[in-house]
């Protein structure tokens, strides 16, 4: 069964199942989520506890026979696995073959990032279903994240202005573990008082993060300000131009066939489904970006991303790369026509 973590503590509460699955690209999301699977696992009795780390060399043998062996300390164990990509690779054998026939004391977790989507269609997954939990752990974005920073404030007690929850949003967006760190802080250096916008400003520093995904989405959505500034926040922690550039590029080719499909009377479904575009942001970003620019618009954009694609690639030195994804972001974000 595949569940959204919200859902998680309802399901804990009726029975602990012999197998979890925790994926998603937030590890805090995703320790919090194992931390419920743990604590629920460890008042039905499963106490002992063994962890281990996937890597390259990992020994899945050793785990299966791990997994059969009799504890000498506990009658009931929680045996968990850190996978370092989102691919079990030689694992698949063994992760079936307890899915099969799990042993009675054992609670097996399994966690990582994202997985891969290929993994949704191998037997073993298929046999999850049946035996286990899937929690799938989906990154908080930009139009999210208010509400789920202002959620995090009540739970831990804090009156925060609205003023205050903007600034706070400013300096955190992105970035959920600096956020439940500052939170943290607020409430220490506040002992849970009133909290306005000037508290805020002296006792949080600017932890803003982002990702490609989540700055295209911005853009194909006219976002121009905050594209602007997710693009500087991208450039100082590193990220390659060349990365954001790619991501962007895509959606662009995804407007203009939208736009080709939409003329050839199919639907907005129908197309991305062909496509295997799955995820909403992407689909409501570049389906927005359809109606609102026009076949010039992205012709222009085409240019400047050629531009940019040279200036990344020493071709062109005239203007620096970060120049031209500016050049580009301003392009794309256009007033509606």
């Amino acid at each position: 069964m595949k569940i959204n973590p919200r859902e998680l503590p309802t399901q804990l509460e009726k029975q602990i199942l012999p197998f979890y699955l925790v994926t998603g690209d937030e590890p805090l999301l995703v320790q919090e989520a194992c931390d419920q699977i743990r604590n629920a696992a460890r008042k039905a009795g499963f106490e002992e506890r063994q962890v281990f780390q996937v890597d390259p060399q990992f020994n899945w043998n050793a785990l299966a026979e791990e997994t059969q062996s009799l504890s000498l300390f506990a009658n009931q164990r929680r045996i968990e696995v850190h996978l370092s990509s989102g691919k079990p690779g030689q694992g698949r054998d063994f992760l079936e073959r307890f899915l099969e026939q799990p042993p009675e004391d054992v609670v097996l977790l399994v966690s990582g990032p994202r997985l891969d989507a290929g993994e949704l269609r191998k037997s073993w997954y298929k046999r999850l279903q049946g035996r286990g939990l899937h929690v799938q752990i989906w990154p908080v974005d930009a139009r999210e994240f208010p509400q789920w920073l202002e959620q995090r404030c009540r739970s831990a007690g804090l009156k925060i202005t609205a003023d205050a929850l903007k600034v706070l949003v400013d300096r955190l967006e992105g970035n959920l573990l600096a956020a439940t760190q500052e939170i943290e802080r607020l409430r220490l250096i506040t002992d849970g008082s009133h909290i306005d916008e000037r508290t805020v400003e002296d006792g949080v520093l600017d932890s803003s993060r982002h990702n490609v995904f989540e700055l295209s989405a911005e853009i194909f959505r006219g976002q121009r300000a905050h594209a602007l500034k997710m693009l500087s926040s991208l450039r100082q922690e590193g990220v390659a131009p060349l990365q954001a550039l790619a991501i962007l590029h895509r959606d662009l080719k995804h407007v203009s066939a939208l736009q080709l499909a939409w003329r050839n009377g199919q639907n907005s479904v129908d197309y991305f489904r062909s496509q295997g575009i799955r995820q909403r942001q992407q689909q409501q970003s570049i389906e927005q970006a359809a109606r609102r620019l026009t076949a010039t618009h992205c012709q222009q954009a085409r240019e400047q991303a050629l531009l940019a694609d040279r200036a990344t690639k020493g071709y062109d030195t005239t203007a620096p790369a970060w120049n031209r994804l500016e050049a580009l972001v301003e392009c794309l974000t256009r007033p509606s026509r």
